[in-house]
């Protein structure tokens, strides 16, 4: 006797999705702001209580220098969530979608240039390098720490299917957030500065992703 399988599978479909409530579908967007907020805010307490906000903070608001590390920062967390975003679901498809990343290298890299060009030679070092540039990567990647783990809680109810790409992506969007905050205290104003040492930080929690998503995103 034949058996009739494409409806006896499509009734098999129907009665396992006929008391499942709908989801929204701005759902993954809601779980994955809740994440960062809460790790933001842990971070923001440890800028405030172990760092401290650098004193001339309101005057250093009035420059565009401030704005130019805020813009960097802001535009790599809001490219690295959208990332996010898309990697939290099964259907990720191709990531296509990275170059918008390379917009903010770019820029930042013309300003560095620019900035350079105006000052003699013998100032190129101090600008790169700062007063800072061995501690700030490693501060850009310990204040992520409470970002990604936020965003591990928002995948832990979502269903990444490219668990490094999405764990990357968590600890790039984590590393973005944290330099921003980073920016309250930190008092260097040289583009080089930002694009070398506040990258590397990011890229570094960035790399932490890759390495912990397979083990810490499966579901």
């Amino acid at each position: 006797m034949a058996v009739n399988t494409p409806h006896k599978t499509d009734d098999l479909i129907r009665s396992l999705a006929r008391n499942v409530p709908p989801v929204s579908r701005h759902a993954v967007g809601r779980r994955i702001a809740v994440g960062i907020v809460a790790g933001a805010l842990v971070t923001t307490i440890a800028v405030i209580l172990a760092l401290g906000i650098r004193p001339d903070l309101g005057l250093a608001m009035r420059g565009t220098a401030f704005w130019m590390k805020w813009a960097y920062t802001v535009s790599l967390a809001v490219a690295a969530l959208v990332m996010v975003g898309r990697l939290a679901r099964p259907d990720a498809g191709r990531l296509r979608w990275l170059w918008p990343l390379a917009v903010p290298v770019l820029l930042l890299a013309a300003i560095g240039a620019m900035e350079m060009a105006r000052v003699p030679s013998g100032e190129w070092l101090s600008m790169w390098l700062g007063s800072s540039w061995k501690k700030c990567p490693w501060m850009v990647l310990t204040l992520s720490a409470p970002i990604f783990t936020g965003l591990l809680w928002s995948f832990r109810r979502l269903a990444p299917t490219r668990l490094r790409a999405a764990g990357a992506a968590a600890g790039l969007a984590a590393g973005a957030c944290a330099a921003t905050l980073y920016c309250l205290h930190c008092p260097e104003v040289s583009a080089i500065f930002v694009l070398t040492w506040y990258t590397f930080g990011i890229g570094l929690a960035a790399c932490f992703g890759a390495l912990l998503g397979p083990r810490l995103l499966r579901w």
